[in-house]
């Protein structure tokens, strides 16, 4: 980009140094008072070594400045009128000023305060005019070149800190990206634990009492074939998340179906399954339902989801109950079981994974949603999971 905005600026310069030694040859041969030496091939030539060097003057500052005085102070020594050669010394000294650092651009106005007072001499002007002439010109063509040079910084400093911009958004958004992905993570971790804690009781279950029992068997194998289809729905949905990026996705943007994050109303769903695993659930709701932000939403979800599952972990067979509490800009929740016996059929004890994660997840999750959450075993026998999550004050949501 700098390459390109440097050609017409290079073609600039070459036109303004060809016009100017153009205007100065005519001004030269049209004008000839008596007394000068005549306009002849050498003045053409040292005019022309005077004004064309400005073209490259942005490349080569001081070589052009030497150049065009040395050559003007040649023109005027041998008797040529001044003419307009004197643009070629101002000029050079304006490229000078605006490309190098102070102290080179007040050292290169003694060469042009020189030559520009040899020209007001050679031009027969009273002393002090010629002297006024060499002063002010230098000190205009100075304050010029010093005006270009602090734009050109400030420029350059604008495109750096528009650079800098650019990669800080680039950055932001990246991070954005990361740590969206990070929470889709997190949202698998918890179906994979859920289901699967699930599907690994019931499959224990079935095995236990296939010759003895068919018709429970049945049903735990029911219970596996649902709870195993609904993760690999949202394994499904959450990897085409994690793995689609912007302009990869192929076909039309509903290729991949991708289903409502589940919220409140599927706890009855989820309840559901854990009934063939001897869990018993009871949902009480206190207060008017209300539409919640999705968020809010899936972390009550989530965080009764996972509390449902560690019942069933350590707890099953055995009693739990999920309260949920609408309260005036809160959402209150409390999941608690009377802690089972733990005498499971040996067949059915498969040992699942611990993760180690499930209480610190669902604090973190908690926490993200401007909430709180607190579990602990409760004084007459069993656990207890506490969550409350800041609402805003919705309309009730409408009946089904």
């Amino acid at each position: 980009m700098q390459a390109r905005s440097l050609v017409p600026r290079r073609a600039v310069d070459a036109a303004l140094a060809v016009s100017i030694a153009v205007a100065a040859c005519v001004a030269g041969y049209q004008y000839r008072p008596a007394g000068w030496a005549s306009f002849d091939a050498t003045a053409y030539v040292l005019t022309c070594l005077v004004v064309l060097p400005l073209a490259v003057r942005r490349d080569a500052p001081l070589t052009v400045l030497f150049v065009a005085c040395g050559g003007y102070a040649v023109y005027l020594a041998l008797g040529h009128q001044p003419s307009l050669n004197w643009w070629g010394p101002a000029l050079a000294l304006v490229g000078v000023a605006a490309r190098r650092e102070p102290k080179v651009a007040y050292a290169a106005c003694v060469p042009v305060f020189a030559v520009l007072l040899q020209s007001g001499v050679s031009g027969r002007l009273p002393l002090p005019m010629a002297l006024l002439q060499a002063a002010l010109i230098p000190l205009i063509a100075l304050a010029v070149g010093r005006t270009q040079h602090s734009l050109s910084s400030r420029n350059a400093e604008l495109r750096r800190l528009s650079a800098q911009l650019a990669h800080e958004q680039e950055e932001r958004a990246r991070r954005a990206v990361v740590d969206e992905r990070v929470r889709i993570a997190r949202e698998l971790h918890d179906v994979v634990a859920h289901h699967m804690s699930v599907v690994s009781v019931q499959a224990g279950l079935a095995g236990y009492v296939l010759s003895s029992d068919t018709a429970t068997a049945r049903t735990a194998l029911d219970a596996v074939a649902d709870a195993s289809g609904e993760a690999l729905e949202e394994l499904r949905r959450m990897l085409a998340v994690l793995r689609v990026d912007v302009g990869e996705a192929e076909g039309p943007p509903d290729a991949v179906a991708l289903h409502p994050l589940p919220g409140l109303a599927r706890i009855g769903d989820l309840t559901a399954r854990l009934a063939a695993a001897e869990v018993t659930v009871e949902i009480r709701t206190e207060g008017e339902p209300r539409a919640l932000a999705p968020g809010i939403d899936l972390c009550a979800y989530r965080v009764v989801q996972e509390a449902l599952t560690n019942v069933v972990k350590h707890a099953a067979p055995t009693w739990a109950e999920v309260h949920i509490s609408y309260l005036p800009g809160q959402l209150r929740i409390v999941v608690r079981d009377e802690g089972g016996p733990g005498a499971r059929p040996p067949a059915a004890a498969v040992p699942l994974p611990a993760s180690g994660y499930g209480l610190i997840g669902m604090r973190e999750r908690a926490a993200l949603c401007g909430g709180s959450l607190t579990a602990g075993a409760r004084d007459t026998g069993g656990f207890a999971v506490r969550l409350t999550l800041p609402t805003a004050t919705t309309p009730p949501a409408p009946p089904p």
